[in-house]
């Protein structure tokens, strides 16, 4: 959602987004983008934006807890020559910004930043040059870059990339550009992307495009369903390029009853069994595979926990402390977690830290506690997934919401 927002007011005309988000993430973007020029409107439960592409209104905008869209939406700003101020909230404002601090310059951006922090001053406009940039922390810079790269109609110039994470969100990003008539660049095994001066986007002034379920979050209700009941989740494509589709191999991986067909995930408990699983392409699914491994007996090993750091949480820390108050061990060594499963879930209080998805997960485990979970600061989920509470007590499960 928040990438086809970058997309629509960049590609200019009229785009008609179906299936439109409403979580917190997705109304930053919506008010990002009418902050830079855009106009939108919700016609038939469908997003209708109309752009001449970056010509802010205002001089500041605000992202707010979105990773995302402050990573995405920094090099969009910068195809105006007109300096803005981007700024956040919560565990934004904490988050290392320093990768524009050391780019943005050498494409012809002058940026201000708090010593590597927010608030961020920008001021463009985007000059298209071959860069190489470090994608070890997160893939989302990257994002914005190639949009950036693609709105400005970058030719014969490239954007090296040294050691690329999460692939998969680039296979996204290039996806939704496709999708929005936008340049896309040739992919070099990931490791370049050249914008070729043959290459041309799309002609077309009215762009249509259609939101994916959001596997992220719905790895949350398929963990759900493996550890506590059968149930059918419907609106998932499972020939997706999102990198959280993998938790479906965690869940075989398990041994939990699944049947993945095409129009819905039918999944049930049975007997589970610990495993081993590398997240380091797909962070984002460390919450629901702890909440999974609980519930596993043996010792499951998770890959990938230095992603872990530069979340709302330090992830890899939180899920350690807040499932010990659950009464299940975690050890982190280097990049491995060992979750103990099998041991039992036990009645707790615990917090979400602020953290959208500690908050789902802390959630998921109680489902199998042995009496009353109290979540702290639970409107976590406002993030990213409003409905979560609404969807488990749909499924059966005792929720109440003070």
């Amino acid at each position: 959602m928040q990438r086809a927002c970058a997309a629509a007011l960049v590609a200019k005309g009229t785009s008609i987004i179906k299936n439109p988000g409403n979580s917190n993430d997705d109304k930053a973007a919506m008010d990002i983008i009418q902050k830079l020029g855009a106009t939108i409107e919700m016609e038939d439960e469908k997003l209708k934006v109309k752009s001449k592409g970056v010509q802010p209104v205002l001089a500041a905008i605000h992202c707010g807890e979105s990773g995302l869209s402050i990573r995405m939406f920094t090099p969009l700003v910068a195809l105006s020559n007109k300096e803005i101020t981007i700024n956040g909230s919560g565990s934004l404002t904490t988050r290392p910004m320093d990768f524009f601090d050391e780019i943005l310059p050498q494409i012809g951006v002058e940026i201000k930043s708090n010593n590597g922090k927010l608030p961020l001053m920008v001021q463009g406009p985007v000059l298209p040059a071959t860069i190489e940039i470090d994608g070890s922390l997160s893939s989302q810079f990257l994002t914005g870059l190639l949009m950036a790269y693609a709105a400005s109609n970058a030719t014969d110039v490239s954007i090296k990339v040294n050691n690329l994470k999460s692939k998969p969100y680039i296979d996204l990003t290039l996806d939704v550009m496709k999708q929005f008539g936008l340049k896309v660049p040739e992919n070099k095994n990931y490791q370049e992307f050249y914008f070729n001066k043959n290459t041309h986007g799309s002609q077309l002034t009215t762009h249509h495009y259609t939101v994916e379920g959001d596997w992220s979050g719905a790895a949350f209700l398929l963990v759900a369903g493996a550890v506590a009941g059968n149930i059918f989740v419907k609106g998932l494509d499972v020939f997706s390029t999102q990198a959280d589709k993998a938790v479906l191999q965690a869940l075989m991986d398990c041994g939990c009853k699944l049947s993945v067909q095409p129009e819905q995930i039918e999944i049930g408990t049975a007997p589970l069994q610990a495993f081993h699983f590398n997240a380091t392409e797909c962070p984002d699914l460390f919450p629901p595979l702890v909440a999974l491994a609980a519930n596993c007996n043996g010792k499951t090993v998770i890959e990938g926990t230095g992603r872990l750091t530069h979340k709302e949480s330090n992830r890899a820390i939180t899920l350690q402390e807040e499932f010990g108050k659950l009464g299940i061990q975690i050890d982190l060594q280097d990049d491995l977690m060992i979750v103990h499963g099998g041991t039992g879930i036990k009645a707790a209080t615990v917090h979400s830290r602020h953290d959208h998805r500690i908050a789902m997960a802390c959630a998921v485990a109680a489902l199998n506690a042995n009496g009353e979970v109290l979540i702290e600061e639970a409107e976590a989920i406002n993030k990213s997934y409003p409905d979560f509470y609404v969807h488990l007590k749909k499924l059966g499960a005792q929720v109440k919401i003070d």
